[in-house]
């Protein structure tokens, strides 16, 4: 299973700050956005959006995800 983080205004959309998903193998980050509600996904590969995969920042380009990886969706920073 993999652990995805929804941090900041992420969590609200998500619902949750987190969210549990059952993989079967490695899994291309488009096969794991498939997996959750269109508007969230849409969300979570919006500009600015960052991901940390095990705490590493990561490129969405090519991210494989697999049992036991923990997934981070980091929103823009605003402020003033």
């Amino acid at each position: 299973m993999a652990m995805l983080l929804f941090l900041g205004r992420l969590e609200d959309r998500a619902g949750a700050p987190q969210q549990v998903l059952a993989l079967a193998g490695p899994t291309p980050l488009a096969g794991v956005l498939d997996r959750l509600p269109a508007e969230l996904a849409a969300a979570l590969v919006a500009p600015g959006v960052r991901m940390a995969r095990n705490g590493t920042l990561v490129s969405p380009q090519g991210l494989v995800i697999d049992d036991g990886d923990e997934l981070a969706f980091l929103p823009p920073v605003s402020g003033g």
